[in-house]
Order: structure tokens, then sequence, then C-alpha cells
């Protein structure tokens, strides 16, 4: 496996990013191309609406499927880089910093962590800011 660094940190998974979106957009297009010529041909259109509203609801929930687990990492993750900073520092990360400031730290390693952490929350880092400022890249491979 090629070592993880910013360049390549992000991950997709074909089958939903590719295969699963394009079949859901492919739904929606063919969905709305049916209930227009239901509504020129001015006949039942029952059947357009039935697969517009098929359509509507598998695209929240191809949303929601990849929403739902991402919020229970970013918990983790809070609760792992809090754990880990209070180890180092005996103290809390900064309240002020975000969600997705804290989720960038997690690539820092502990000898980096505790100085871009309190840099991130004075200079308002952004997450791609705080990933460029990390020096020796610490890995998250578990991460979708």
């Amino acid at each position: 496996m090629q070592a993880q660094n910013f360049k390549n940190h992000t991950r997709l998974v074909p089958s939903y990013h590719f295969v699963l979106w394009s079949v859901v957009l492919a739904l929606d297009i063919l969905a709305i191309i049916q209930l227009i010529f239901a509504l020129k041909a001015d006949q039942g259109f029952l059947p357009s609406v039935m697969f517009i509203l098929i359509a509507v609801a598998l695209s929240i929930s191809s949303i929601q499927i990849r929403r739902f687990p991402l919020i229970a990492q970013d918990r983790a993750i809070r609760a792992e880089e809090n754990l880990r900073h209070f180890a180092l520092t005996g103290k809390l990360m900064d309240s002020r910093l975000t969600i997705a400031q804290i989720i960038a730290l997690r690539f820092a390693p502990d000898e980096e962590l505790v100085g871009l952490t309190e840099r991130a929350a004075t200079e308002n880092l952004s997450s791609g800011d705080i990933k460029k400022a990390i020096q020796q890249w610490k890995a998250d491979y578990y991460r979708v």
C-alpha cells in the first residue's frame, strides 16, 4: 500500500461514489423525463409521480447512507484526538476548534499536534491549511 500523505489521503469507494451515484442520477433524470412526457400527453401521471417519489427517496437514502457513518466517525475522531491532546498536555483541546479542524489534526504526529492545535485555534486555520502544515504525516487508513 502506498504511504498516505496530503495528496492521496482521500479515498473513493467505486461501488458507492461511481456506480451507485450514476444509477441514482440516471433514475432522477429518467423520472423527470417520464413526468414531462406524461404531462405533455395529458395522460394519467400517477405512475410518473410515483417514479419521481421513488427517485427522490433513493437520492435522499443514498446521501444519508454516507452521512450517518461519517457523523459517527467524526464523534469518534473528536474523542480520540481530545484524549491524545490530553495525554500530551494534561488539557483538553481548545473549545474554539471546529470538528473539521480536529479531523484534520488527526494526521499530525504527537510531536506536531500541540503546536498545530494552538495555531489552528488562534489563526482559525482551515482543515486544508492544517493538513498542509503537517511535516510528518500520520496516516489514517480507517476512514472511508
